[in-house]
């Protein structure tokens, strides 16, 4: 698994709305070109491509070629690793607060 130096970039991609929208169409609706991205967001499509190019230096996407067009698919790997690293965290969070919950009731 990815150590968190290695996850800091696929967080830092993360953490803007429009990738995150990005991101949660690519899971909605699977592989799209540009133009498909780019319907219902109110920005360019060159605005939308350097988003994806934040993303696919984190690893999260990556695209092929069909044709003229170039097609984005999330890396189902990379979003694997961010759930597992999320629930890392998550238990760390957990055990903290049930040790905080003993020492509060003693």
């Amino acid at each position: 698994m990815a150590e968190p130096k290695d996850s800091a970039p696929l967080f830092a991609a993360l953490g803007d709305e429009t990738r995150l929208r990005l991101v949660a169409r690519l899971c909605d609706d699977g592989p799209m070109s540009i133009a498909g991205l780019t319907t219902g967001f109110k920005v360019t499509r060159q605005a939308i491509t350097k988003h994806l190019r934040v993303m696919e230096r984190s690893g999260l996407v990556r695209s092929t070629r069909h044709g003229r067009e170039s097609v984005w698919q999330l890396d189902q790997q990379r979003l694997q690793q961010a759930h597992h690293y999320l629930g890392l965290i998550s238990k760390q969070w957990d055990d903290a607060l049930g040790r905080l919950r003993e020492f509060v009731e003693e």
